[in-house]
């Protein structure tokens, strides 16, 4: 039995050793703000221990749009269509809690309300009664509940490539329909988020995270793959690794998820563009139509060889539709 046990402390002293050498920690606070938070970001206390981190651009008079970026991104991901809106219109980003330089919720709550309930402060604190709210992917979701919520409040909707629909088969998905009953499993091949989704497994990822799969992640969840530079992948492997960022990711991960139903998206009356990259390989194309076919005043943009960020993968593009589709918006102040 000795040498059971040897072997046993040789393997753990080995294991030990290949953690400390492949171990990542996480990057320094103060570093991270100077590279990613220089003006125009600010740092807005909104109280209970909660600093966001925001970009807010424009004219301050101007209709007011707030970008939500989506799961393990950051309010860079705006940056094509914070340049170009910015000339006309109050642009205003912000790294959601578990995000880039906001860092982790001091209260640990990562629920969708929670979310929500963030939105509805920030835009307190800085005037906004009624504005113009889009998001992408998981800031797609959050839009939507901030429309359910609080609809008066919403002058119209941008869904990026959204997540928060009933988890549908890909019939039911086609047809317009909603049967809660039917779920399909993720399909998706983003490594990354397998990896998030993993009990146990998912655990190491919070002190050994490679650069390596944050790339392969990122070229896995796009088309256009120019789009991934070393920048790209540094911030997102930097700011995954700002202090509690990974453990919240954990924590988002663990929690079931929480769509709405098909009735409260019927039920928004907001403008909605629905933006889409038909290659999107995290959420199907089919969900735009299903979106499409169950709000009730969308307009619809699919892109051809786009994947899951179009508002990079077709900057130009996407950009074209959004300002066609903002003109047809009331103006802000007749909305009031």
């Amino acid at each position: 039995m000795k040498w059971v046990v040897r072997v046993l402390l040789a393997l753990v002293a080995v294991l030990a050793v290949l953690f400390l050498i492949f171990r990542t920690p996480d990057t320094d606070a103060a570093e991270m703000r100077a590279k990613y938070g220089a003006p125009p970001s600010q740092f807005v206390d909104l109280g209970e221990g909660l600093t966001i981190h925001l970009r807010d651009e424009g004219p301050k008079d101007a209709p007011a749009i707030i970008l939500l970026h989506g799961s393990n991104a950051d309010l860079h991901t705006w940056e094509p269509w914070a340049e170009n809106l910015k000339a006309d219109y109050r642009v205003i980003r912000f790294d959601q809690v578990g995000h880039g330089l906001t860092g982790p919720d001091p209260k640990g709550d990562y629920t969708r309300a929670n979310y929500v309930k963030h939105i509805r402060r920030l835009a307190d604190h800085l005037g906004l009664e009624r504005f113009i709210l889009g998001g992408n992917s998981m800031g797609g979701k959050h839009a939507v509940s901030f429309a359910d919520t609080y609809p008066d409040r919403v002058l119209g909707l941008v869904l990026v490539d959204a997540s928060g629909m009933p988890m549908l088969t890909p019939q039911a998905l086609e047809e317009g329909g909603d049967n809660p009953g039917k779920r399909r499993g993720s399909t998706t091949s983003n490594i990354g988020i397998k990896i998030a989704g993993m009990p146990g497994i998912n655990r190491i990822v919070e002190q050994v995270t490679p650069r390596s799969l944050i790339e392969q992640s990122l070229r896995q969840s796009v088309s256009v793959e120019s789009i991934v530079t070393e920048e790209m992948i540094d911030r997102y492997w930097e700011l995954l690794r700002y202090p509690g960022n990974r453990r919240a990711t954990l924590q988002r991960f663990s929690i079931p998820y929480d769509p709405l139903g098909r009735r409260k998206f019927a039920a928004i009356t907001a403008p909605t563009l629905i933006i889409w990259g038909e290659e999107d390989r995290l959420i199907p194309v089919a969900a735009a139509r299903w979106l499409d076919q169950t709000m009730a005043n969308t307009t619809l943009v699919i892109y051809p060889g786009v994947g899951h960020l179009p508002q990079e993968e077709a900057a130009e593009q996407s950009l074209a539709d959004l300002r066609a589709w903002l003109a047809t918006l009331p103006p802000l102040a007749e909305a009031q």
